[in-house]
């Protein structure tokens, strides 16, 4: 049943394995691992069920699992150390340490600071599809940032947001020429004695116990592929450990920032990362008001609570096939972790909050019985929204076009690139190496699911006035406006051999255009007492005029395949233009 590698020392904890190992059943949970810490000592520290199905291989307090969004106070902690050195300023602007930060909107360009980020208040919903599953570097996603539109007023409200705590990393490394990763290696790790934690799947392969990541699909506990691409916003959820080592963090916490007789960062710095800074909004699932908990503020990369009368201060983390869950209790001295290997699961909470019932005296509450009609009622209501799409169709309402038109690649400057396929009688899409199924609804609008998000919403395509799809639409953020992604040609249209045949003069009303080369790789336009525009490839022999809305070229070509015209579209008419001999 267990693996105890570490024996219950606490007259209040005697029995609860059993306990435990119930709600690990309950919740369908291959491996589970859980660690207490009371008055600076560890009380408890055991593995539960496998760490492995396939290996039959037991869980220890030793086995390492992703802790996900459980590293955001790793990255909040490493910042006040920072601060500490005079190397950052809580309240000073995030653009006086790194002139290059941009965000959509000038107010927070010019006064988000590093509390700003690590309490999620900058306006800017999740954007999680923009860096899940990328291969773009930390520096590609911070450049992206401004073209991200904020849902909110800079510090209106507060919204989970990890491409935030991506950007505090990045600060990090701006200002210490370490990596984020180097840098809470070497000054929290280490101090710590956490040998075996890392920030790469990879790393924690190489050891001789790790746990394999699982789901549950249909009922039936399934193996996934570890998440291997965190390299960008690794600040935000990348850090591997076991509890015996999150011990050594819990110790740490509990003593305010010191860890024997190294001190990490100063008491009055560690009171920011556990001082509320913003109110979370009692509709967020992840930090639901209970009868014993009373609402949720949010520190610095950590939510707080009371628990029965306790101050209690928490953060759990998901991230593929892992879910995990670190509190702790300041005033009575108390520290929990959960460590689980299956994917979106409230086992964690089950777990932490009855062991402080234990812990604390108190009459026991049936929290893993509650997490779990909780966590169906979550399942329901997404299953109840697809049905409603389904049920809201318009019968009898055809495409506007051929189901090809709607194919080609979409981009967004802040997202990248959503492509789109045919697939048979439908479509399907590919966006960062994660494949969405395309459902016609009605008209030009899809019901687009990505199962491994368990995410459906309704994708629509937008004609222009050519008559041509030139957009494709979706709401992937609640509350906020649909994100449109834009066609764009092949990448053919930016070779050198293809845009020169499109290069020369053109008779347009008695005056001459220039279409030539700006740099290598893009054209430009020039019309007699305007400025030179530049040509953004749209599709086959078409291309947008950079800046002005509803401004193309199309260029028309012979029975040879020479480009012999030029047609200017403008939102008031088309003008044809003449190519020049040459």
């Amino acid at each position: 049943m267990t693996n105890t590698s570490a024996s219950v020392t606490d007259t209040a904890l005697q029995g609860l394995p059993e306990v435990i190992e119930a709600i690990r059943d309950e919740w369908n949970v291959p491996g589970l691992a859980t660690a207490v810490v009371k008055d600076g000592q560890v009380i408890l520290s055991q593995g539960f069920g496998k760490r492995s199905i396939v290996g039959n291989l037991d869980t220890t307090d030793q086995t390492l699992f992703a802790i996900g969004s459980s590293s955001k106070a790793f990255t909040a902690m490493a910042i006040a150390m920072l601060v500490d050195e005079g190397l950052v300023n809580w309240d000073t602007p995030i653009k006086h340490y790194l002139p290059t930060f941009k965000l959509y909107d000038p107010i927070a360009t010019e006064q988000t600071t590093v509390i700003d980020l690590l309490a999620h208040r900058t306006g800017l919903p999740r954007y999680d599809l923009g860096w899940y599953n990328s291969s773009l570097s930390r520096k590609d996603l911070f450049e992206r940032l401004q073209y991200l539109e904020p849902n909110k007023k800079f510090r209106e409200v507060w919204q989970y947001q990890n491409l935030m705590y991506m950007t505090a990393g990045y600060l990090i490394e701006a200002l210490t020429g370490q990596t984020w990763e180097e840098f809470v290696q070497q000054r929290i790790f280490t101090p710590l004695g956490m040998t075996t934690s890392n920030f790469t799947p990879k790393d924690s392969q190489q050891t001789s116990d790790f746990a394999l990541p699982y789901r549950e699909a249909k009922e039936e506990v399934q193996q996934m592929e570890f998440y291997d691409r965190f390299q960008a916003v690794g600040p935000a959820g990348s850090i591997n450990s076991s509890v015996q080592e999150m011990c050594k963090w819990l110790q740490c916490l509990l003593n305010k920032g010191k860890y024997g007789e190294t001190t990490l960062v100063s008491e009055a710095q560690f009171a920011q990362l556990v001082a509320p800074h913003m109110v979370i909004p009692p509709d967020q699932p992840a930090f639901k008001k209970q009868p014993e908990t009373f609402y949720y503020n949010y520190g610095l990369g950590w939510g707080l609570t009371s628990y029965r009368g306790h101050t209690l201060v928490e953060h759990g983390g998901n991230i593929d096939g892992f879910s995990t869950l670190v509190s702790f209790l300041p005033d009575d001295n108390i520290g929990l972790v959960t460590l689980t290997n299956l994917d979106s699961n409230l086992a964690t909470q089950s777990v932490n909050y009855t062991l402080c019932d234990h812990l604390l005296g108190l009459e026991e509450r049936p929290w893993s019985t509650r997490t779990k009609q909780f966590f169906q009622g979550l399942k329901e209501q997404a299953e109840k929204a697809k049905e409603n799409s389904l049920d809201t169709r318009v019968p009898d309402a055809p495409l506007s076009h051929p189901l090809k038109d709607y194919t080609g690649s979409f981009e967004h400057p802040g997202l990248g690139v959503f492509t789109i396929t045919q697939d048979d009688e439908t479509l399907k899409g590919t966006y960062n190496e994660t494949d969405f199924t395309f459902q016609h609804l009605h008209y030009d609008i899809f019901l687009v699911t990505a199962e491994r998000f368990e995410v459906h919403i309704k994708g629509s395509f937008i004609t222009n006035l050519d008559g041509d799809i030139e957009s494709f639409s979706l709401p992937i953020e609640p509350d906020a406006k649909p994100i449109a992604f834009m066609r764009v040609a092949g990448k053919h249209l930016q070779e050198k051999s293809v845009l020169e045949q499109f290069c020369g003069a053109y008779e347009v009303m008695d005056q001459t255009a220039t279409v030539a080369f700006k740099g290598e790789h893009i054209l430009s336009l020039t019309l007699p007492g305007q400025p030179t525009y530049e040509l953004e490839p749209y599709k086959e022999d078409s291309f947008r005029v950079k800046g002005l809305s509803g401004y193309s070229v199309a260029f028309q070509r012979d029975e040879a395949g020479v480009v012999t015209q030029a047609l200017f579209k403008q939102p008031f008419g088309t003008l044809i233009a003449t190519k020049k001999a040459e």
